[in-house]
């Protein structure tokens, strides 16, 4: 039983969904703090040949939250967002498939931020034909007070997991030997480079999703899905990507 655990990100590049796609049992935080400078609510989008973000406007609130207490701005412009993301894409060779994915995604109705951005993973794995089960946090029976790698091993148990798997740049932050003492081996994913043609302008990588559906035949990002590699834990030299 392969376990992957991440946070909840609207949209996100496709390492993510690659990370999905690897486990067998993955588990999205619902009970994890909120923090302005995360990737929860904003992400990146192609502009005028370069990077910009995109993101979705939150209701003030104490900064103490986790994900799951924090609602959307009630004055959420959902138009607005779509037509600024429309524009930026709108000559694209497949915008019209990755604007139905976003209008999907935004127009969802529902203010809580954590079953919005879930609405959307869920949604954007189903396109993509990920049929992981994905599981969210809180619903699972373990000591919710625990933190970092302890509650990994301790969800991981839970679930009866025999490989954890987490994305590359997690790599410093668990101890292979403490999931082997729980008979549990740590791997990592690193995503294999994936470059495609953005109106002709020098490549922008580890875009949001959207990027790779507004340029790419649905069909081929599937396969994108698919094409990582499992790296040991005890493996040291192995690069960082973007999420």
């Amino acid at each position: 039983m392969k376990v992957a655990i991440m946070q909840p990100y609207f949209l996100p590049y496709i390492g993510y969904f690659q990370l999905m796609k690897s486990a067998d049992v993955f588990v999205v935080y619902d009970n994890i703090k909120y923090t302005k400078k995360g990737w929860f609510n904003r992400n990146r989008f192609l502009q005028n040949g370069s990077d910009a973000w995109f993101s979705l406007p939150l209701q003030s609130d104490s900064d103490s939250l986790d994900v799951i207490e924090r609602k959307l701005d009630p004055a959420f412009d959902k138009r607005k967002l779509l037509n600024q993301l429309s524009a930026a894409y709108k000559k694209a060779p497949h915008f019209a498939n990755g604007f139905e994915l976003l209008r999907e995604c935004v127009e969802y109705e529902e203010s809580n931020l954590f079953r919005f951005i879930h609405h959307a993973i869920l949604t954007t794995a189903a396109r993509l034909q990920i049929d992981t089960r994905v599981v969210v946090s809180s619903s699972i029976p373990i000591d919710h007070s625990l933190r970092a790698q302890d509650k990994v091993l301790a969800i991981c148990e839970a679930l009866g997991a025999t490989t954890y798997i987490n994305a590359i740049g997690g790599t410093e932050l668990y101890s292979a030997e403490a999931f082997e003492r729980r008979g549990m081996a740590l791997r990592f994913i690193k995503p294999r480079a994936l470059e495609y043609r953005q109106f002709g302008a020098p490549f922008v990588p580890w875009l949001s999703i959207l990027d790779l559906f507004m340029f790419i035949d649905e069909n081929t990002i599937r396969q994108s899905v698919v094409e990582f590699d499992l790296i040991p834990a005890q493996e040291p030299d192995a690069c960082h990507a973007h999420k």
